[in-house]
């Protein structure tokens, strides 16, 4: 039996080497979804490492706890004053685009592999979903960013439509397992699901910013720990009631971080921290769970699918979606394009294994390969779809400032920064000149990636980034100071 110092270094030098080989491949572009899965699969049966690892149940197991904090840090991280224009967008693709996503190829699953409908529907359900993860990795490396709102688009379909995904993957096991089983109570359940999630995720996440807020811990480091807590509470409760636990989790986030609550940007660093953790180990343990030589009997057949997927399912469903909203055509090619899969689909594919659907190791395989597809293919060539169609454009990259300011419950001041118009007559003025109130103070200049402490005989230049600690209802007298 393996002794747990054994099993802590196994873990400890596949977690490191992980780090180590992305950093090495980190301008290259290579998404980090396929090198953690490739040294889970290095370290697994068939590879150098050898170690035996066949439970689904316990696969499945991480991937769910995995995915928590995953879809929690991506809801803390998102900015709703960027996703508001394009939430009916957004959610249109989480929604409608996954359900056509799906029905398109399972029909084509059935026509390729001569199987039953409802066979097929389940590959197709399994895939439909896609990892923004892996997307903003890979633009991020490159310095590209995105035109006009395709990149809140993007992110924010990628974050709330995993939950569509796993309704119609365990729906459709349903149906598959209970033949019999009335298409209705499916339907009944998905609006189920997906009203608990929406509601328990809103209200649970509005009382963890309260519990944050109201909680006076005599130490900083208990806050994230409590939120960790929270995090599963919320999960487990959405749950338990029959509500979907990751839609509510992402909702939650989704509230936290546009909320105003104690220790927040530390808070946002550890789950960020915590997310990469989690989308490591959850890689890991996919790649120990493949068997590397039983993809080379899907390989022909794996391609079939990546192609019907890539190249018609997900333009289909794009492109059905999106009819009524303003997007242009190249904008359309580019989401559709933009359809990487990541790990979700993996998890989804022992869901079969551990129901004893037929053939489900055939399905794991298949849908192992499409991810890998999708992943090297499309992840490849993301940034130079993106300068083709012109739809790229320099990354806007967030400065970093040597001061943080963390507010408390009830404060009504806050840290913004401020951009010096070249053609604002504050340039050339001292600091002394300007007449800010009484209760706002520059604390803090950047120009030319320098930091400058100020002094009332400062002069300003254009260009310059004022860090001001500011009453909040003084905004608007600020903005009219600095930008005239």
């Amino acid at each position: 039996m393996i002794t747990i110092e054994t099993l802590l270094l196994i873990i400890s030098l596949l977690i490191l080497l992980s780090i180590i080989i992305a950093r090495i491949f980190d301008n290259i572009g290579v998404p980090t979804l396929i090198l953690f899965i490739g040294v889970g699969m290095l370290a697994g049966s068939e590879g150098l490492g050898g170690i035996e690892f066949s439970n689904a149940a316990l696969a499945q197991s991480i991937g769910t706890i995995a995915l928590i904090f995953i879809l929690f840090s991506g809801g803390l991280d998102t900015d709703w004053k960027e996703v508001r224009p394009v939430v009916k967008q957004a959610f249109t693709l989480a929604t409608l685009g996954v359900l056509i996503t799906a029905v398109v190829l399972g029909i084509l699953v059935s026509l390729i592999l001569d199987v039953s409908f409802l066979w097929g529907l389940l590959i197709g359900s399994i895939v439909s979903s896609t990892d923004a993860a892996a997307v903003f990795s890979i633009i991020r490396t490159r310095k590209k960013g995105l035109k006009d709102n395709l990149k809140p688009l993007l992110e924010l379909e990628s974050g709330s439509n995993d939950p569509m995904a796993i309704f119609l993957t365990i729906g459709t096991i349903e149906l598959l397992l209970n033949p019999g089983k009335d298409i209705t109570d499916i339907l009944l359940l998905f609006v189920y699901q997906m009203g608990i999630g929406s509601v328990g995720g809103f209200f649970l996440g509005k009382l963890m910013v309260i519990s944050l807020n109201r909680m006076k811990f005599t130490s900083e480091g208990i806050y994230p720990v409590f939120a960790i807590a929270m995090c599963v509470l919320i999960f487990s409760v959405t749950a338990s009631f029959g509500g979907s636990g990751f839609l509510a989790i992402y909702i939650a986030g989704l509230v936290l971080g546009n909320s105003s609550f104690i220790y927040k940007k530390g808070t946002i660093r550890f789950f960020d921290g915590l997310a990469v953790l989690s989308q490591i180990a959850m890689f890991l343990t996919l790649g120990l769970l493949v068997f590397p030589s039983q993809l080379v009997e899907v390989a022909l057949t794996g391609l079939l699918i990546s192609a019907a997927l890539i190249f018609v399912g997900r333009p289909l469903s794009v492109y059905i979606s999106l009819a009524f909203f303003k997007f242009n055509w190249r904008e359309k090619i580019f989401i559709s394009w933009v359809g990487l899969r990541g790990a979700v689909p993996i998890i989804l594919a022992t869901f079969p294994l551990i129901a004893g659907v037929q053939n489900a190791e055939l399905i794991f395989n298949i849908v192992f390969f499409i991810v890998l597809t999708s992943v090297l293919l499309q992840g490849w060539s993301l940034v130079p779809a993106a300068v083709l169609l012109k739809v790229a454009k320099p990354l806007e990259e967030k400065k970093r400032y040597p001061i943080e300011f963390n507010p408390v419950e009830g404060a009504d001041t806050e840290l913004v920064d401020f951009i010096v118009p070249y053609n604002s007559k504050v340039a050339g003025k001292a600091l002394v000149d300007l007449f800010f109130p009484a209760d706002s103070r520059i604390v803090l200049i950047w120009r030319n990636e320098q930091s400058i402490v100020p002094s009332g005989g400062t002069v300003l230049e254009p260009g310059d980034t004022l860090l001001i600690l500011v009453n909040k209802g003084n905004l608007d007298e600020i903005k009219r100071i600095v930008s005239t």
